[in-house]
């Protein structure tokens, strides 16, 4: 077991030894453009730019989240906006090359790219952490246990002295790492401990965990990769991509941790129960407040606004995109759970698809395709295949509808030519396919199934067949329309009958 500290309370805390305009939130979000950047942003510690562009859906949706964050980070973190359709030069200087980007700033210098969450939570926890040092200095105890007993996880190097050759590698790893999590240094004690969060304390693992590896950048990321979820991790809208790089199982229920911990930690226990006797069989698990993921629920899961009750309502999501639900009530004793791991590790599962029904009547020039014909129709291994994947609300889809039709009539007579298309809106996108905007096509080869290429069009070129060789989605804007619709009734049908 891991050792006990009186003062230190039990928060997740890694100890290393040895080693921002109408409204006044829009207000608060500053315009750039090519006249004053450079200006305006060297009188600002540190800055989140995001470059933008008016008719991007993307940008249209991070827009409101970006003003709330700005005006919770007033007065410490400016965040500013540059519009790349007016402010060409700038956006060319910082290697802007799609919509939107956003970039962390120090007094007017390009610091590093913005990985974090896009709401405006995640934004203000952030950028919260990029505000001051890289590493705070404790000095004494009651500084150590007031900066470790907080909601997030925080990393702590201790180290012999100001000297220690460890932490100049221990600030340099902070330097890199203080995005995602909270670092500080001290130089009174010889140990390595992580501390796991109190809200998460349970018995089924330690609260602490040794660190025992020589202190590197890669042995620091290391041990922070394997140890700061633990067994089974309180999942976020801000931590859910970085717990989906695996294999994971979810319990979603009305878990609130600020509200009613033994509740929360009620449903958990018995997760964690189960969970135990799993560990190094390539699964994660996690627990999530229903409530904060409802909408990802019903449109990838299925799941109906009553479905479940009070009680956990259990996925599997692989990091291939593989979607698996229980079906089953969760008992209380965990039997099911239970049940329902072991058919998984048996390959018994059903994977779920979002799929609307296979159509009776498909004889129309262009093909209709859902989730559950994206196997015999897109991947019929005797056929090239052109795929379109649109959205029945999308007006640059309809615009383009009359084209792709005439298309797919002139190769209707071609038995190894198919010219389908998929609401992607209603069915789940297979994995090789990258739909990020509407339309978006691909051309799936003869032979080459697994290597779906990507079209777009960002100029017209006379060499169709090294366009189809080009890597970013067709992203119709209404300035493009009418090049776009010329360039497929000119190019489409010699790329896609251009050999190999």
């Amino acid at each position: 077991m891991a050792p006990t500290l009186g003062f230190f309370p039990a928060v997740t805390l890694v100890v290393l030894s040895g080693f921002p305009a109408a409204v006044s939130s829009r207000r608060d979000v500053l315009e750039l453009g090519d006249a004053d950047f450079d200006y305006l942003a060297t009188e600002h510690e540190t800055m989140l730019v995001k470059f933008y562009a008016p008719w991007c859906g993307h940008c249209k949706k991070l827009a409101p989240e970006f003003e709330k964050a700005a005006s919770r980070l007033k007065g410490s973190v400016q965040l500013a906006k540059v519009d790349c359709t007016a402010n060409s030069e700038t956006c060319s200087r910082f290697g802007v090359s799609g919509y939107p980007t956003l970039r962390i700033f120090r007094y007017g210098k390009d610091s590093a790219p913005y990985d974090g969450p896009r709401t405006a939570e995640g934004i203000y926890e952030t950028m919260r952490r990029q505000t001051g040092p890289d590493s705070m200095h404790l000095k004494t105890k009651d500084d150590l246990k007031a900066f470790v007993n907080n909601h997030d996880a925080s990393i702590v190097g201790v180290f012999s002295g100001t000297d220690s050759p460890r932490l100049a590698e221990f600030l340099k790893a902070a330097t890199l790492l203080r995005e995602q999590f909270r670092f500080a240094h001290s130089t009174n004690l010889q140990c390595v401990l992580l501390f796991r969060p109190p809200r998460l304390t349970n018995a089924f693992e330690d609260s602490v965990v040794i660190f025992r590896d020589y202190l590197t950048i890669g042995s620091l990321r290391r041990f922070i990769r394997d140890h700061i979820y633990g067994l089974c991790p309180h999942m976020t809208i801000e931590n859910r991509d970085r717990l989906r790089v695996r294999d994971l199982l979810t319990a979603y229920y009305d878990l609130d941790y600020h509200h009613n911990l033994p509740g929360s930690n009620y449903w958990r226990n018995r997760v964690m129960k189960v969970a135990s006797k799993y560990v190094g069989r390539g699964l994660t698990f996690s627990v999530a407040n229903k409530k904060d993921f409802l909408l990802e629920l019903e449109e990838d899961f299925g799941m109906g606004t009553s479905d479940g009750g009070e009680l956990p309502f259990i996925t599997i999501r692989t990091r291939l995109g593989h979607k698996y639900t229980m079906r089953e009530e969760f008992t209380r004793d965990g039997a099911s759970l239970q049940r329902f791991l072991e058919d998984y590790f048996a390959g018994r599962l059903k994977r779920y698809i979002k799929s609307e029904p296979i159509p009776e009547k498909n004889s129309g020039a262009v093909k209709v395709v859902v989730a559950e014909s994206f196997d015999q129709v897109v991947n019929d291994p005797d056929k090239g295949v052109l795929i379109q994947f649109f959205s029945p609300s999308c007006p640059h889809c309809k615009k383009l509808e009359p084209v792709y039709g005439e298309l797919a009539d002139t190769l209707r007579s071609d038995p190894k030519i198919v010219i389908a298309k998929m609401n992607a809106v209603a069915n789940d996108v297979p994995l090789g396919y990258d739909v990020q905007g509407f339309p978006t096509i691909y051309f799936a080869p003869v032979g080459r199934k697994d290597e779906p290429v990507r079209y777009q069009v960002t100029h017209l070129s006379p060499h169709p067949r090294l366009e189809a060789r080009w890597t970013s989605p067709l992203m119709v804007s209404s300035e493009k329309t009418q090049d776009t619709i010329w360039y497929i009734k000119l190019h489409m049908l010699p790329l896609v009958q251009a050999p190999d």
